[in-house]
């Protein structure tokens, strides 16, 4: 998985800067990001977006519905679809959570966080194989925000994720703004979670802006990015190294601009690091 640079996600505000034929297409934005269950339906407009987008992007596709560690039975139908749609735009990597949301049927329409221990592990790395084997590619799986803990976990989240990649033989994307917020919310120590994941699994960053509410800090994506988060992605940097980075910003969406100034900070902090790096090596 190459370094594609620093990129957006792709919103419906901002459909008509990167397909219009009037004006030029963003140059500060490397690439995109789509939520793959937005453009699964063959035509009509998101998908006549997407075709055009990908004529001068490299895009990804990121899911929230796989519920990877769900007991109910894979979605064969909804994995179908996405190999239909990877196929047709030939994305850069397809991620989704570590998490579940599906039970007995019924979608909670959330990623739920699950308990860290090795009966888990093994049954999401069963669930696991068996997409990328539908799929015909690598997943990419991303670490989520949470609120609450099991009791019946004996492995941290980062111990988790890392026994995950490695039996699994996937790659994280790990999203530093959930780290900060999990963080928070549990008393753990970030950096210890950063230093615990496995640099050479590592394929892409998230950053965005929580929200805080009655001592927690909720994943709302709806802020700019935290200077602690701008702080932990150094950190990030420095532990696992540079990889492409995407800012998130789901609600309130500001101008396009507004959006991409963020994606350029993270440039820039990225930039900052590589060059302290050179120096450190000469």
């Amino acid at each position: 998985m190459s370094h594609l640079g620093h990129g957006i996600g792709l919103r419906r505000e901002h459909y008509s800067a990167f397909v219009s034929d009037d004006a030029p297409a963003p140059a500060e934005v490397d690439w995109l990001e789509v939520i793959t269950e937005n453009f699964l339906v063959p035509g009509g407009n998101p998908r006549r977006v997407l075709r055009k987008v990908r004529e001068r992007w490299p895009v990804v596709m990121h899911g929230v519905s796989l519920s990877i560690g769900s007991t109910d039975p894979l979605d064969l139908d909804y994995l179908d679809s996405v190999r239909a749609l990877a196929t047709e735009i030939e994305p850069a990597w397809v991620s989704d959570h570590v998490c579940w949301g599906v039970v007995d049927g019924r979608n909670a329409h959330d990623l739920l966080p699950l308990p860290y221990n090795e009966d888990s592990l093994t049954h999401v790395v069963a669930r696991v194989a068996a997409v990328q084997e539908r799929l015909g590619r690598q997943l990419v799986l991303e670490n989520v925000s949470s609120y609450v803990e099991f009791a019946s976990s004996d492995l941290t989240e980062a111990q988790f994720l890392s026994e995950l990649a490695t039996r699994a033989d996937c790659r994280l994307l790990v999203d530093v703004n959930n780290i900060f917020v999990s963080a928070h919310n549990h008393g753990w120590n970030a950096h210890d979670y950063l230093r615990a994941l496995p640099r050479d699994r590592v394929a892409q960053y998230h950053l965005a802006g929580p929200s805080a509410h009655e001592g927690l800090w909720l994943d709302t994506h709806d802020h700019p990015v935290l200077d602690e988060v701008w702080s932990l992605y150094e950190t990030a940097l420095e532990l696992l190294g540079p990889h492409p980075t995407l800012v998130e910003w789901d609600a309130s969406i500001p101008p396009l601009g507004r959006v991409i100034e963020e994606s350029t900070h993270a440039r820039r902090v990225e930039a900052a690091f590589l060059a302290r790096a050179h120096v450190s090596a000469r």
